[in-house]
């Protein structure tokens, strides 16, 4: 059962005359308004500010609910400085801008490589078509596996420090990679730079979902993504003229030098945002002011210190293998992430053999999906929003369900597969580059309006260990990212371009249902699902 937590709220600066240890001494009454009405939090904003804990409580938590130690927001909380879900827009806009921009480069990196790759096999000597595939799908499953580090890291220390860690060493492995000497050296550091940079992809959604309150909160993802979908649409183009004119190498050190450049930016703008961690700061400050080790953060887990630990590195797991609504969503994202892998991992080959591509030019061959991906953004941006925003105007209680509208999971999910087949099919019987361009257009397009949907239903579901479903995400989706494109180039030597993509669009079609059923029955298995502290 998700409860919201209420009672009253003790501000950060106490007077002189607190260090008699009394609460009621530092308990401050209503103060003057520090936002302008157009910065003022609404009902759902306030909604937003008792953060929702997945447990029910018991008479011991009750006990501590009303413990007049526990610290929480300054009174009144919607206007607490220090409460991310208070500051302002110009700040809430940086911080978006500054996560975007380093989540730009991981996608960047995993794909700017790719039209390099025919290069990095003659110099070191290697044909193999696994090798020639794994070399670029391997950085994802670095993505694999980094969130299960790294979203209970963030959610046990806070996400500014593990910003700053994974950035320090994506840059460190970068540079590994422009300096290796083999093949297994490229891999082994790939797989390194993936594993670090998904930082900023697993916890940005938690970042936003820390600052912004559900009403916004759709267009806020979308601006956020704008980042993660632009890498993959800038980086093969870029990264083909670059290989071609100064060597695959140098595709390394130029994701290099912006790593660093938005690691040591990073360091001077972000602010944490994790409630848990702002609290807890709060708390020791309070502690060492007053000399009283009784005050604690509300938020703070009643758990033993190691069995804490141990509850926030098993959640995502825990999330993904016993929650019925992370287990169909995430198999439904990877599955459609595979696929869209798989055509990343060969494009180059294809349009270099059937069109007569350069290495320079096979970078273009991606630009199809990147203007899908970025036009579908803007349809999920302009309309992700919309049921919640109609529900609270007409004064009802909008849910996650409300981020699964059927005009956009129905046609999203549908055209997948029609997105295969014109690319398919158009590639096989060797028409004009356009038309398969139009057919990946269609496939970037759908799936990133059905990726929108999901990942802001996730959030919303699981509120406050937001990090944790969309590190869940990750995890599944990432692993078949990098596996299945091992057998891309493999089924189409077997079936040909037209039958081999014709069977990836029945692949995605009988996925298609999954987030329409969660539409429409949705909320009867959040209310069944196992949802852990």
């Amino acid at each position: 059962m998700v409860l919201s937590e209420k009672s009253r709220y003790l501000p950060d600066e106490v007077s002189d005359n607190a260090e008699q240890n009394s609460p009621a001494k530092l308990t401050s009454g209503p103060q003057t308004p520090r936002l302008s009405a157009e910065q003022s939090l609404d009902q759902d904003s306030i909604r937003d500010l008792d953060i929702e804990r997945n447990a029910s409580l018991d008479g011991d938590a009750a006990a501590t609910a009303r413990d007049e130690f526990e610290v929480w927001w300054e009174e009144p909380a919607d206007q607490d400085p220090e409460n991310p879900l208070n500051w302002t827009n110009t700040r809430k806009i940086i911080t978006i801008i500054t996560i975007s921009f380093v989540t730009f480069l991981t996608p960047l990196a995993s794909s700017m490589f790719a039209p390099g790759v025919p290069n990095v096999l003659d110099e070191f000597n290697t044909d193999s078509e696994a090798i020639a595939t794994f070399v670029v799908s391997i950085f994802v499953l670095g993505f694999a596996f980094g969130p299960l580090i790294v979203a209970p890291c963030s959610e046990l220390y806070g996400r500014n420090v593990v910003y700053h860690v994974c950035n320090i060493f994506f840059v460190v492995f970068t540079i590994c990679n422009a300096v290796s000497t083999n093949i297994g050296m490229l891999l082994a550091f790939r797989f390194l730079a993936g594993f670090a940079g998904v930082g900023a992809v697993t916890i940005g959604s938690g970042t936003i979902s820390d600052m912004i309150p559900a009403k916004r909160r759709g267009l806020a993802m979308s601006c956020w993504s704008l980042g993660p979908l632009f890498g993959p649409v800038i980086g093969p183009i870029a990264g083909g003229y670059l290989t071609e004119s100064a060597g695959w190498r140098w595709v390394f050190w130029v994701i290099t030098i912006a790593a660093g450049i938005s690691t040591v930016a990073c360091f001077f703008i972000l602010k944490e945002t994790y409630a848990d961690t702002i609290l807890t700061k709060k708390a020791e400050r309070l502690r060492k002011k007053t000399g009283n080790p009784a005050w604690h953060p509300r938020l703070t887990s009643k758990t033993a210190g190691k069995q804490l630990i141990k509850e926030s590195f098993a959640r995502p797991m825990q999330i993904l293998l016993f929650s019925p609504v992370a287990s169909l969503m995430c198999f439904y994202i990877a599955t459609l992430y595979g696929l869209l892998y798989i055509l990343f991992t060969t494009f180059t080959f294809v349009f270099v053999d059937q069109y007569d591509f350069s290495t320079g030019s096979a970078g273009l061959s991606y630009l199809g999906s990147g203007v899908g991906t970025v036009a579908g953004l803007f349809v999920s941006a302009s309309f992700s929003d919309f049921k919640v925003r109609r529900k609270l105007a007409m004064n009802q209680e909008p849910q996650p369900e409300d981020r699964l509208p059927w005009f956009m999971v129905l046609p999203g999910s549908l055209s997948i597969p029609v997105g295969f087949l014109i690319y398919g099919w158009g590639a096989h019987y060797r028409v004009h580059w356009i038309v398969p361009q139009i057919g990946t257009a269609v496939i970037g397009f759908s799936v990133i309006i059905i990726l929108m949907c999901i990942q802001t239903y996730l959030v919303d579901t699981y509120n406050h260990h937001a990090a944790s479903a969309i590190a869940a995400s990750t995890i599944l989706r990432n692993l078949l990212g990098a596996l299945l494109p091992l057998s891309g180039l493999s089924i189409y030597d077997g079936l040909g371009l037209g039958w081999g993509n014709t069977l990836f669009g029945l692949l995605a079609l009988c996925a298609a249902p999954i987030p329409m059923l969660f539409g429409m029955f949705g909320e009867r298995l959040r209310n069944r699902a196992m949802v852990t502290r």
